[in-house]
Order: structure tokens, then C-alpha cells, then sequence
């Protein structure tokens, strides 16, 4: 294989680097400015964040995401020593979130890191209910496939798994007080699984994404327990209300309800805020804006060509 050749110091190309920057700075600070309430902060981490998430899971999950040949005698240990790590690692990044969150006369430094501590400090206290929401997930999804021969299978290899772990730990956080840190860990597990889980989002217990590539469950979603998607479902808004000046209206419920024992299938497309009844199933390629009750079957229309 030919390899491009770095071209020699002496012929080196001149990309006029002085003129580039200037423009970038005059585009950054004057003409195209974004910068959030005009001021340079430390941002989140995302490479920080993906650390915080291993160290979770592995507190969560010790002998899958941890060490393997962990021992009664030391599991407690790699557990409470990981989750030490983790905990401060953790803390810092919801400090730097709370600047876009927290009103701007608050935003001390002092102030901050002492709300960053006590956020991260309820989020840790909420771990073993979060664990025990995770595991009603895991026997969902052996309960739900044929294909799954274990527990330890789904852990280590569904992508609906690791995406439903991200998002139950970056739901907490969001409740908790730190939306944009949470969304930044549901944009992670989205790069990551191909699933995107908005963590407003509010998920019941026994949840399974089966195969799991194309899902999206928008912001105002609600899902009841016992709930089963396949790839491709769409859980969106059907339309997006703009103010008098044309800006679209945030935080506003526009996204479906689920209800309890739903079966939804492949490349269903599910919109607006309307309700599927309790037991339903909603088949695959379906397009419904339209609340249905209680124990239907909603199929695809059938192709009446002679």
C-alpha cells in the first residue's frame, strides 16, 4: 500500500494561518457569536463522562463491567473504591453543567461546586433503586427474546441494554437538576447504540428495546412497565407550536403515551400526544396519530390491488 508522503520542511505549503485566524476570532467574537450568557467557561467533558459511565456500570455491574475474578471478599471493596472515583469525577462534570441550568446570579463558584456536591450526592443515594429498575429491564428482555441464553449474554452484548443503563442513570441526573449533563450521556449511548433516549423521558419498570438501531423516544414521552419496542420506533411529536414570533414553544407535552404491556414493532412511527392503550400491539411500518384503547392490534393497511 502507497502511503501519502509528508512533503519535506523546505518545500512545507503556506496556509496563511495569520489571516485564518484573525477571521475566525473577528466570526467567534463579533459576528457569529454563541457563546452562552457572553462568557468563556469550562464546558462538560464528554471523554470525562464516558469514564463516569464505566465506572458506573462497573459499580452497578461488577463482575460484567468490572473485573471478572472479583471475589466475595473483594467485590465490596472494587465497588465502594470505584464508585469513589467515579463519584468525584462525577461531581466536577455536574458542576461545570450547572452553569446552564442554575439562574446566572448564582452561578459562585463556590455556590456551584457546593449544589454540585449535594446533586451528586443524591444521585449516588438513588443507585440501588436504579439497580434494581436495570435488573426488571434484564429479565424483560430474556423473558421477551428466544435468542437470549442468559442474563450475562444481554448484559454484554444488547445495545438496547447499555442504551436503557445510560438512560436510567442520565433520567435521575436530569430530574436531580443537571438537564444538560443528562442530555450529553443520552447523546453518548446514542453514538453509541444508535438509540436515542431522550432522559426526560419517563420509562416504567420490565422495559425492553429488542435489537434496537433507529429508536427514538422524544422529550414528553411517557412509557408504562412492561413495555417492548423493536428497531426503527419512533416515539415523536407530530407538530412543533411556535409562538407569535415564530419561536417554537419549549416544554410542551407532545410526544405519546404508552401504557402498560404495549408491544410496539419494526419501523413503527408513533406521534403526537395520544395515548396506546394499556396491552396494546402496534405492528410494523405502522404510521398512527391517533389514540387507540385498551387491547388493540393496530396492522398496516392491506393492499387491495387485484
Amino acid at each position: 500500500m502507497n502511503l501519502p508522503q509528508t512533503p519535506s520542511p523546505d518545500i512545507a505549503p503556506e496556509w496563511h494561518l495569520a489571516d485564518i485566524v484573525e477571521q475566525l476570532r473577528t466570526s467567534r467574537e463579533i459576528e457569529h457569536k454563541i457563546r452562552y450568557l457572553d462568557r468563556v467557561r469550562e464546558l462538560p467533558s464528554r471523554e470525562a463522562l464516558v469514564t463516569v459511565l464505566d465506572g458506573l456500570s462497573a459499580a452497578l455491574f461488577p463482575t460484567h463491567y468490572g473485573r471478572c475474578k472479583l471475589t466475595d471478599d473483594s467485590i465490596d471493596y472494587f465497588v465502594g473504591n470505584t464508585l469513589n472515583a467515579t463519584l468525584n469525577l462525577l461531581c466536577e462534570q455536574v458542576r461545570r453543567a450547572l452553569y446552564f441550568s442554575e439562574a446566572p446570579d448564582t452561578h459562585d463558584k463556590q455556590n456551584l461546586q457546593g449544589k454540585a456536591v449535594e446533586l451528586t450526592r443524591r444521585f449516588a443515594s438513588q443507585l440501588p433503586a436504579i439497580r434494581a429498575m436495570l435488573v426488571s429491564d434484564l429479565h424483560a428482555a430474556y423473558q421477551g427474546d428466544p435468542a437470549a441464553t442468559s442474563i450475562s449474554e444481554i448484559l454484554l452484548s444488547y445495545p438496547g441494554i447499555k442504551a436503557i443503563i445510560h438512560y436510567r442513570l442520565a433520567h435521575a441526573i436530569h430530574k436531580l437538576g443537571a438537564p444538560f449533563l443528562a442530555r450529553l450521556i443520552s447523546d453518548i449511548a446514542h453514538s453509541a447504540t444508535g438509540i436515542d433516549i431522550h432522559p426526560a423521558a419517563q420509562i416504567g419498570a420490565s422495559f425492553f428495546i429488542d435489537h434496537g438501531t433507529g429508536v427514538v423516544i422524544g422529550e414528553t414521552t411517557i412509557i408504562g412497565e412492561r413495555v417492548r419496542l423493536y428497531q426503527a420506533v419512533t416515539l415523536g411529536a407530530k407538530r412543533f407550536p411556535a409562538d407569535p414570533d415564530g419561536k417554537l414553544t419549549k416544554g410542551i407535552a407532545r410526544h405519546p403515551i404508552v401504557e402498560d404491556d404495549v408491544v410496539i414493532y419494526a419501523g413503527a412511527t408513533i406521534l403526537g400526544r395520544i395515548t396506546i392503550g394499556r396491552g396494546s400491539t402496534v405492528g410494523g411500518n405502522v404510521w398512527l396519530t391517533q389514540s387507540v384503547p385498551a387491547d388493540t392490534n393496530v396492522n398496516q393497511a392491506k393492499n387491495l390491488e387485484d
